[in-house]
């Protein structure tokens, strides 16, 4: 499946941003979707994942203030990220997995989209 983000870009701590992404053809085989992020100098680290049933993973750093979402008739992923941190900074990805339970391990996930940079000043 190839997964394509968008609605990145630079947003002030403490505003919102809503990260999205659209698979193609379809997601009638994935079990899983997740957001993952690289920061530069720093190892890949998920951030929010979601199965097929709705259940959801969230990384502590940012429960409670980001939320994913998925919306199966359209093929779309969210993200809503509220209150922000200089932290969250990075390059973030939509990945996708056929392995029920994924949740938050990257090796789980076979495919990937190129990225949306999100850049948070204080």
């Amino acid at each position: 499946v190839q997964l394509v983000e968008s609605g990145g870009g630079s947003v002030q701590a403490g505003g919102s941003l809503r990260l999205s992404c659209v698979a193609s053809p379809h997601t009638y085989n994935t079990f899983c979707m997740a957001w993952f992020r690289r920061a530069p100098g720093k190892e890949r680290e998920g951030v929010a994942s979601i199965d097929r049933d709705g259940s959801t993973g969230y990384a502590d750093s940012v429960r409670g203030r980001f939320t994913i979402s998925r919306d199966s008739a359209k093929n779309t992923l969210h993200l809503q990220m509220n209150s922000p941190k200089p932290e969250d900074t990075a390059m973030y990805y939509c990945a996708a997995s056929s392995v029920v339970g994924a949740g938050l391990r990257s090796s789980a996930y076979t495919s990937w989209g190129q990225g949306t940079q999100v850049t948070v000043s204080s």
